[in-house]
């Protein structure tokens, strides 16, 4: 609603319910309002597919989709002045028990402000940046980009590196002749997909392309479903996933002949191939050639799709039950190292940690004197700071402008560190339920590059908060004469010393 107040021209806004209760009258002709009372009703969300008696996946998802407007009612939100004669009728009707009503000051709706981001106003938000894309991956020649990527590997860190070169790559491999096959997973992927375009045309052109498309990704089915039959109607092989499982990962591998020679080039990212989401999440795209990684790719996407068992890979650590075992080998490693008087620590940054098995473990880690740093961007059940159990642990969480997403899994090893990325936080489903994969960073340069994040991510004292023993949280202390860290803007500026941070 626009006005002038003061000779300037102004915006005002209300809240629909508001609206709706002042105009009451004019919806109930001839009848008397007594009284008006918001309530705010949320529905179960989660779909229950019986998915060994679904005939057809796809369309047995998209009834289920359709049917999520009227899931059974899990909380309804009132305000305090709401008598309880009207609450009465509140739980009756909507078949609901006392502990799930929520008594809230309005507004009840508080998430739907973020649709005034929609407003143009450039002096309330944050300063537009333009991601940086690397020398070697600016090239248009395709012909350049795969040999940029067999040269050596290349990390882009979003948003502040472009994920651009993803989709070109993708697009360059479409149209060129020697490509001869593209294998990719895709969970969320948006509306708008330059990757699903680059899909398609490769399919076009002749090339064998597979997607595994995952259709069970939460409130992404329509999507999905919807690219699953775009896809399928140019001749793309496409797999729905595994029965009981979520293929979460994030891989592309891209079959091309070199002379008499075949090369593979493969992508592991930590993020969704999503152009949208790659400009607000920060994420991790490794670009590769090496062998093992490749082969590794090759063979989980045999199995994934059906034409093969699945085997122990050299390079991947997958999920259900690899993550978990590669993890604990690697913390046990640092036990040794420090049970031995070795220098020993660990970084974990992820965006939960719930799993029992790793607290544990992580427990007794600290108990052998490793010392670990845990950045956890959401929910973490691990306290640290308890005096014999956990001494040795840090836990921080920062939220600032971009959503911290990448997972990244630092061990010292006495000196010749290692790394692991990938799209599996420390949570029970992504070790056991969910298909998940991490791959090792073997560029000891990028490694190196990547522990400097980590240290930045450590020193930040402007949007991290710490835990302490309790599990209470509070802001990172900090001095009149400490300089202020705010690792996303120091990201952002695009050079950093950690050194300098010390």
């Amino acid at each position: 609603m626009l006005g002038r107040f003061g000779g300037k021209r102004q915006r005002h806004f209300v809240w629909l319910d508001q609206l709706i209760a002042a105009h009451l009258e004019s919806l109930f002709l001839g009848m008397q309002i007594v009284n008006v009372h918001p309530f705010r009703v949320t529905r179960d969300a989660e779909l229950e597919i019986q998915e060994l008696e679904a005939d057809d996946l796809l369309l047995t998802i998209e009834q289920g989709v359709r049917r999520r407007r009227f899931g059974a009612v899990v909380r309804v939100t009132v305000t305090p002045d709401m008598p309880e004669s009207i609450r009465q009728i509140l739980l009756r009707n909507l078949e609901i028990d006392r502990d799930d009503m929520v008594e809230l000051t309005q507004p009840l709706g508080g998430s739907d402000l973020m649709a005034l981001y929609d407003l143009d106003r450039p002096d309330l938000k944050y300063k537009p940046f333009v991601p940086f894309i690397p020398e070697p991956l600016r090239v248009a020649d395709r012909k350049r980009m795969f040999a940029a990527i067999r040269e050596q590997d290349h990390l882009l860190h979003r948003p502040f590196d472009s994920f651009d070169p993803v989709p070109e790559l993708l697009e360059m491999a479409a149209r060129d002749p020697r490509v001869l096959a593209i294998k990719t997973t895709l969970y969320r992927v948006g509306r708008q997909s330059r990757v699903v375009a680059a899909l398609l045309d490769a399919a076009i052109q002749g090339k064998e392309v597979t997607a595994l498309v995952e259709l069970k990704a939460r409130f992404d089915e329509e999507s999905n479903i919807d690219w699953a039959r775009a896809l399928e109607a140019e001749g793309v092989h496409v797999v729905y996933g595994l029965v009981g499982m979520k293929i979460h990962s994030k891989v592309t591998l891209i079959v091309r002949r070199k002379g008499s020679a075949i090369r593979r080039y493969v992508h592991v990212g930590t993020g969704n191939y999503n152009s949208s989401t790659a400009v607000q999440y920060t994420d991790l795209d490794l670009l590769t050639c090496d062998e093992r990684i490749a082969e590794d790719a090759s063979e989980l996407f045999n199995a994934l799709t059906g034409y093969a068992e699945a085997r122990e890979y050299e390079a991947f650590a997958v999920s259900p039950g690899g993550i978990r075992q590669e993890l604990e080998r690697k913390i046990r490693r640092e036990m040794d190292h420090a049970v031995a008087g070795r220098p020993a620590s660990i970084v974990l940054k992820t965006n939960a940690l719930t799993d029992r098995g790793i607290m544990r473990l992580l427990f007794e880690a600290s108990q052998a004197g490793v010392q670990i740093d845990l950045i956890v961007r959401g929910v973490c059940c691990l306290r640290p700071g308890l005096e014999g159990v956990s001494d040795t642990i840090r836990v921080r969480s920062i939220v600032g402008r971009f959503l911290e997403h990448h997972r990244i899994y630092y061990f010292a090893n006495d000196g010749d560190p290692e790394c692991l990325i990938g799209s599996a936080d420390l949570m029970s489903r992504n070790l056991d339920r969910r298909v998940e994969v991490l791959t090792p960073v073997f560029d000891k340069t990028l490694v190196s590059r990547l522990r400097k994040v980590l240290d930045l991510y450590l020193a930040d004292n402007a949007k991290a908060r710490e835990m302490h023993a309790d599990g209470t949280y509070t802001r990172v202390a900090r001095t009149a004469d400490t300089p202020l860290v705010d690792a996303q803007a120091v990201l952002l500026a695009g050079s950093f010393d950690t050194d300098s941070l010390k």
